[in-house]
Order: structure tokens, then sequence, then C-alpha cells
């Protein structure tokens, strides 16, 4: 007496055969993921919170989460509206210069400088983020003073 095997089809004959299947071009075309616009309310929200996020963040993380809230408010958003990309982006390149700054402030620990430069570099990337929120809220665009371009 043999056992079935479970891995069998017992009905293998319903699936269409090789030659049933559409050919080449037969398939219907699908659009690309199309990211939905938003409307200006929506985006002043965004907008804002692109900056409340990362704030947050690098608070609760002592200013080293804050980068990837901006990275992924970013990725998340860029696509939505023209207002959000440039807020967003804003928040990005504060807390890429304020890395940069996070990151020379640690050797400078060793002569305690690195401390105060440390502890200013968290503190501007927090009124910058204030500014740019109000600012969002408002819906005004602001390129943040004191930090660097790199994310358009």
């Amino acid at each position: 007496m043999s056992t079935p095997n479970p891995y069998q089809n017992p009905q293998h004959d319903q699936y269409p055969q090789h030659d049933q299947y559409p050919q080449q071009g037969q398939y219907p075309q699908q659009q690309g993921f199309q990211a939905q616009q938003l409307g200006p309310k929506e985006e002043r929200n965004l907008g804002m919170l692109s900056h409340i996020i990362p704030l947050a963040a690098m608070v609760l993380s002592a200013g080293f989460l804050g980068f990837v809230a901006s990275l992924v408010v970013y990725l998340m958003y860029k696509d939505r509206g023209a207002f959000v990309a440039n807020h967003a982006a804003n928040s990005l390149n504060v807390q890429i210069t304020m890395g940069i700054v996070m990151l020379v402030s640690l050797p400078l620990m060793l002569v305690l400088i690195g401390f105060v430069t440390f502890g200013l570099a968290i503190a501007i990337a927090a009124v910058l983020h204030i500014v740019g929120a109000v600012k969002a809220s408002n819906g005004e665009a602001w390129n943040p003073p004191l930090t660097l371009r790199i994310v358009r």
C-alpha cells in the first residue's frame, strides 16, 4: 500500500497547460506607483512634522536618532509635494550638519571644548527645527541658516 505524496496535487488537470498562458505582450500594462499629491493643508502639516519628529528623536536620543527620523520622513514624503520635499530636505540638512559638528566634537572632548560644541550643536539644531516647524505650519518656505545644503 503506497501513501499519497503530499506534494503532488491530485487535481493537476485544473491548471492551464503551457500553451494556454498569455504570451509575451498579452499581459495588461501596469502603471508604476504614483505618489498621491497632497493638498496645501496636508503639505503644511507634513512639512511641520518633518521638523518635529526629528526634533523629538534628537532630544530623546541625545542627538543621535534625529538623522534617522529626518531621513525616513524625507524618503517617505519627498515625492508627495514640493513644499514637503523642501522642508524634509531642510530637516535632513540640519541633521547632517549637526552630525558633522557632533563627530568633530567627540575627539575635542579630550580637551573639554568638545562638550561645549556637542551641546551647542544639539541646541542650535533644536532651535532650527522649532523655527522650521513654525514656518512650515504657516505655509512659508524656509532655508535654515548655519547648515550645509547637501540634500535639495
